[in-house]
């Protein structure tokens, strides 16, 4: 019926890729290469009586990609920001990507932290309230720990969040893009609009 545009943000390593792959295609792999740039894959779900055609950006996590990346942020309806839960440099990271969300995302863009590899809680070096404590922090950030390796919750990740980014979406606006939906039927873009400017308000403390 329309379609939705994610994008998924954080340190390099943990885990961006696996968890779309995950998702898109129910794959795992043990040993991925680090995304270069953005990478995107498709996913079609029903929700609310509707067919959604998710499009899922997978951005690289290396400072040196950050002026590709942020150039995806301004047409996300909803964006996942991940962190490692056995790296505590990943979490630390967090109020670095939040400054990219505040900068370039639009401001009604749905916010989801994640914690993942929860199959590796042995070397958990981030408690689960320390997570829930920086999304709280963050107006309407939803929070959530996850497995890529053990799909588990990643389903729930990105239903979620797409069911969020609905329920907020006035009916008139859905009904909108429900008319515009040929949309879907032109190629998917390779390149993204141009650098967005930066945000007049930031939602980061």
């Amino acid at each position: 019926d329309f379609k939705l545009q994610v994008i998924i943000i954080g340190s390099r390593g943990v885990g961006k890729t696996s968890l779309m792959e995950r998702f898109t295609d129910d794959t795992f792999c043990e040993a991925c290469k680090s995304t270069v740039g953005v990478d995107f894959k498709i996913k079609t779900v029903e929700l609310r009586g509707k067919k959604i055609r998710l499009q899922i950006w997978d951005t690289a996590g290396q400072e040196r990609f950050n002026s590709i990346t942020s150039a995806y942020y301004r047409s996300a309806k909803g964006i996942i920001l991940v962190y490692d839960i056995t790296k505590k440099e990943t979490f630390d990271d967090l109020p670095k990507w939040m400054k990219m969300i505040d900068k370039y995302a639009s401001e009604d863009a749905e916010l989801l932290l994640v914690g993942n590899k929860l199959d590796c809680e042995v070397d958990r070096e981030i408690t689960r309230q320390q997570g829930e404590k920086f999304a709280q922090q963050i107006t309407g950030m939803r929070f959530c720990e996850a497995s890529a390796k053990d799909n588990f919750n990643v389903d729930e990740i990105f239903l979620k969040l797409v069911d969020d980014i609905l329920k907020k979406m006035p009916l008139d606006l859905i009904r909108t893009e429900l008319s515009n939906s040929i949309l879907s039927l032109q190629p998917e873009p390779e390149i993204p609009p141009e650098l967005p400017p930066p945000r007049p308000h930031v939602r980061c403390c």
